[in-house]
């Protein structure tokens, strides 16, 4: 059973979710909170394993929760709710250790299946996501930033980086293994090595790195 905590300040919304993802096999809703002041009692409370957050809220917003869930020992996978005008909070999150975003009207099954993923240990971001965030964060990112992403990446090996590449892509680990012929397996194994290495905690930070470096 997948552990799942709500926080959102809408009611409705709060409701809703639980409701929706009540109907779906091996999902259980065990606490909801209204804003992300109360996730770290609610979180040692109720040990979850995916957070659904939003990013408005009154007192503490969903983007400061995350880092600071994020930053625990054996954290929660954060899932931030959002919607397109806020690409650069959306980033920022991503870049904390957040495993992907969903639209707030995403359709039931899809936002199901997102929970299911992350839960697995895979993050959701779309290429086409992923390339409309980094062009938006690029036209204003620092050189700094592209300087220490490189860096960073001439820690890993060739083929550590080829991996890497395609993580960069939005690629899935078996779309991975297909065009660089490795099995799943080993494409794992590389992943394991490349998050150490560069010090993150999800291929969503991967993904980041490399498209900060291109």
């Amino acid at each position: 059973m997948i552990r799942v905590l709500l926080v959102d300040d809408d009611a409705l919304v709060r409701a809703g979710l639980e409701l929706m993802l009540a109907g779906f096999d091996g999902i259980e809703v065990v606490g909801a909170v209204d804003d992300g002041a109360a996730v770290a009692a609610a979180v040692n409370t109720h040990r979850p394993d995916v957070v659904l957050m939003d990013i408005r809220m009154p007192a503490v917003d969903g983007l400061t929760a995350t880092e600071a869930l994020r930053a625990r020992r054996d954290p929660p996978e954060v899932i931030v709710l959002t919607t397109f005008d806020t690409d650069a909070h959306v980033l920022r999150a991503l870049r904390a250790g957040a495993s992907g975003f969903l639209l707030k009207h995403t359709p039931p099954p899809d936002i199901a299946a997102a929970v299911r993923r992350v839960a697995a240990g895979e993050p959701i971001l779309s290429p086409e996501v992923l390339r409309r965030l980094l062009g938006r964060v690029a036209a204003a990112g620092p050189d700094t930033r592209r300087a220490d992403a490189a860096r960073r990446l001439d820690r890993l090996s060739p083929g550590e980086r080829d991996v890497a590449r395609l993580v960069g892509a939005g690629r899935t680990n078996a779309e991975i293994g297909r065009e660089l012929h490795m099995s799943t397996a080993t494409v794992k194994a590389y992943m394991t090595r490349i998050l150490a290495k560069l010090d993150v905690g999800n291929r969503v930070q991967v993904a980041l790195i490399v498209n900060d470096a291109a």
